[in-house]
């Protein structure tokens, strides 16, 4: 039997989500049926969808690699990243018990925030 697998949105990403979903609400009721908005929101629930039918989609990353933050506030001991449109990243852990998988989404972020988060570059 397969589990369930459920995502839930926690901090940042959270955030993130609603403010997109408002933006994009908002273009949509003013007739704009194409936006870079509007795509990153098609992005993530395309995201979503893969996650539900395979929680390991994501690319993991490596231990060493993974911020203190996300160890200290989620305690993080997996970690997997998958890419959005116009170079825009989501975080995720998975969590599961013998009924079914959560995916945590921890960040959705540009791809330069992403880079200072996890120190391939200088802040």
């Amino acid at each position: 039997m397969v589990k369930p697998v459920r995502i839930v949105l926690l901090g940042e990403a959270e955030k993130e989500f609603k403010r997109l979903n408002e933006i994009v609400g908002n273009q949509l009721k003013s007739g704009r049926e194409n936006s870079q908005e509007i795509q990153l929101l098609k992005s993530i629930r395309q995201k979503f969808d893969f996650i539900k039918n395979n929680p390991f989609y994501g690319d993991p990353i490596a231990k060493k690699l993974i911020p203190e933050e996300y160890k200290i506030k989620y305690r993080a001991v997996n970690l997997f990243r998958t890419e959005l449109s116009q170079f825009w990243r989501m975080i995720y852990i998975l969590k599961g018990d013998e009924i079914e998988i959560v995916a945590f989404i921890l960040d959705i972020l540009p791809h330069p925030d992403y880079d200072k988060k996890f120190g391939y570059r200088k802040q």
